[in-house]
C-alpha cells in the first residue's frame, strides 16, 4: 500500500469515530440546548411537557404575594409571582428563600414542574440582572474612589487658580 493510501485509511480511522461521537451527543442533548422556555412556549407545548422544566422571562409588576402556608408539618411562607413575556403570562408558586436580586420588573428564571391549571411549582428560582448591576460592596469602593477624584480635582483647581494670579 502507498503512504498516501495509508495516511488516508488513518485518517478515516481518527475522524469516523470523533464525528460518530459528536453526532450521539448532539443527539441526546437536542431538547437541552435551550436554557430556559418563555412562557409563550411553554403554553404551546404545556401538554408536551412531563418533567422538570426552566421557565423565564419578566416578573410583572405587582404580582408578587406572599402567603403563610402550611407544608410538610410547618408554617412556611409561599411566594406567588406572574412571569411574563409580554404576550402570554404563568404563575408560579415557590416555597424558599428568594435570592436578593428578585424583584418587579426584573428577569427571573424558575425551574419546576407545570401543574394542569397552568401553574408553575418552582424549585429553584434564578434572578437575573442586566449588565450595569454592581454588587454594593464594589459600588461603596467607587463612590470613595470618586469622592476623592472629586476633592482632588477641587484642590487643583484651586492650587492652580492662585498659579495663575
Amino acid at each position: 500500500m502507498k503512504k498516501k493510501n495509508k495516511r488516508l485509511n488513518n485518517l478515516i480511522l481518527f475522524l469516523v469515530p470523533i464525528f460518530t461521537g459528536a453526532a450521539i451527543i448532539f443527539y441526546n442533548l437536542k431538547d437541552n440546548m435551550v436554557f430556559f422556555y418563555s412562557p409563550t412556549e411553554i403554553l404551546d407545548r404545556s401538554d408536551n411537557i412531563k418533567s422538570v422544566v426552566r421557565l423565564g422571562g419578566m416578573v410583572k409588576k405587582g404580582s408578587v404575594s406572599k402567603e403563610n402556608t402550611f407544608f410538610n408539618g410547618a408554617n412556611v411562607e409561599e411566594v406567588s409571582f406572574i412571569i411574563t413575556d409580554f404576550n402570554n403570562e404563568i404563575e408560579v408558586k415557590y416555597i424558599g428563600i428568594l435570592p436578593d436580586l428578585f424583584k418587579e420588573e426584573q428577569g427571573v428564571v424558575v425551574q419546576g414542574n407545570i401543574d394542569k391549571m397552568k401553574v408553575m411549582r418552582a424549585t429553584e428560582v434564578l434572578a437575573k440582572h442586566d449588565e450595569n448591576y454592581m454588587p454594593p460592596e464594589i459600588e461603596a469602593i467607587e463612590s470613595k474612589k470618586e469622592k476623592i477624584n472629586d476633592i482632588w480635582t477641587r484642590y487643583s483647581i484651586f492650587i492652580f487658580s492662585f498659579d495663575i494670579n
